[in-house]
């Protein structure tokens, strides 16, 4: 974890369009990384991506990204969870939630695993909040399990662009055997 966190910390240094704040949450940022990106090359989990409504422009520049032919690697399983569960904003109870995660694993025999940005309060955050393996990046709450923003943060939406080159930067140097993010 070690060379892991050096990593991250010259990457961010070298990198002039990543911002010095994020080398000062490189203590939240590498374990959580770290657990997302062993889920999806070690266990071969599919990434299911929900944000809040405010942050569905990130939603598609994400998948816009994460996959793009400039990137020269394979394809990775990252997917809009709306298009498995379009009625996202109206579950209203846990044998609801029980059902939409049984229906995630038959069609995710590898597991998976939800990404969540956003407000820590809004609707769809509940799914995401009550898995135990999801990658959050989460505002206006503190919590270990995650990556904590504030949503009034004016740099927000510079940060949040930032964070995703630094963790596509990542799964390079992690696919192509540059670092080990093993603990």
């Amino acid at each position: 974890m070690q060379e892991f966190l050096n990593w991250t910390i010259d990457t961010i240094r070298e990198d002039k369009l990543l911002g010095s704040w994020l080398e000062e949450k490189k203590y939240e940022w590498t374990p959580l990384v770290a657990k997302s990106l062993q889920g999806l090359f070690d266990h071969g989990v599919s990434v299911l991506i929900v944000t809040d409504n405010e942050r569905e422009w990130l939603l598609e520049y994400i998948l816009t990204n994460i996959n793009s032919s400039k990137n020269n690697r394979p394809y990775l399983p990252f997917y809009d969870f709306r298009s498995f569960y379009k009625q996202i904003d109206n579950i209203k109870s846990d044998d609801e939630a029980a059902l939409i995660k049984d229906m995630l694993s038959i069609s995710f025999p590898n597991g998976f695993v939800f990404w969540y940005i956003g407000r820590s309060q809004h609707i769809r955050a509940i799914l995401p909040k009550v898995e135990k393996h999801s990658f959050l990046w989460l505002f206006d709450e503190e919590r270990q399990d995650a990556f904590n923003l504030k949503s009034n943060d004016d740099a927000l939406d510079m940060k949040l662009l930032q964070m995703f080159r630094l963790y596509n930067k990542t799964i390079n140097a992690t696919l192509f055997g540059e670092i080990s993010i093993e603990a």
